[in-house]
């Protein structure tokens, strides 16, 4: 049986990866900042083994790894944030870009680097983490800057992961999910995030090796950084 851990598994994507895990008879652990949103997530999807910590929090962070018991076979940092209201190059909000980044860059490693001893236990440990179409360095679009550099910079981060972790046999990779409805996409986005999902865990379920390293989109094609 495939073990998940899933960030930000309260709404969203993450909140459809878990329950979609959980369909597929995984064992499915999910993370959530609030005791208010574990109680809420326990009763909406039964079956979840839920931690209770803010992924910016690294002492939390470890202790939580520190406590797990069992192989890890598939970590997804899917917890994010959309950034400040205010993220021009020319009108920029700092310390709401210094959240963004410690949410979507930092975090994500900081989740990877406790996890790492739960994942080698595994036969085929992979971490994928949700990046975004905006990472892409081909556009050349300023809005939502904050937003689009952590992600770029998340990018950056887990291919450089993917380089180290190679000798480990733990392959790495980031996912563009694309315009997704959820409270972050809006209603006008393009895909459904119970689609986007599944489409997300049938590429965990079979990355190996050979995907280390690269970008992909949620419906398994591969993209460029």
């Amino acid at each position: 049986m495939t073990t998940l851990l899933v960030t930000g598994a309260n709404r969203g994507i993450g909140f459809q990866i878990a329950s979609s895990g959980i369909e597929l008879g995984w064992t499915v652990y999910g993370s959530v900042r609030t005791q208010q949103q574990a109680a809420e997530l326990e009763a909406t999807l039964p079956g979840i083994h839920i931690m209770v910590l803010d992924v910016c929090d690294r002492k939390a962070i470890e202790k939580a790894a520190s406590s797990f018991a069992e192989p890890l076979d598939v970590l997804i940092n899917n917890a994010g944030i959309i950034g400040p209201d205010k993220q021009s190059p020319l009108e920029m909000d700092f310390d709401g870009f210094e959240r963004t980044l410690a949410v979507n860059t930092l975090a994500p490693l900081a989740v990877a680097q406790a996890f790492l001893p739960a994942l080698k236990q595994s036969a085929h440990g992979r971490i994928l983490t949700i990046s975004s179409q905006m990472a892409w360095m081909g556009y050349a679009k300023s809005d939502r800057i904050a937003y689009r550099a952590s992600k770029a910079a998340v990018n950056k981060v887990m291919q450089g992961l993917a380089t180290d972790l190679e000798a480990e046999g733990i392959a790495v990779g980031v996912i563009d999910p694309g315009w997704v409805r959820t409270d972050m996409g809006g209603a006008s986005a393009e895909n459904d995030a119970e689609d986007v999902a599944k489409g997300i865990l049938a590429l965990a379920d079979r990355f190996a090796m050979k995907d280390s390293g690269k970008f992909f989109k949620w419906s398994g094609e591969e993209r460029p950084y």
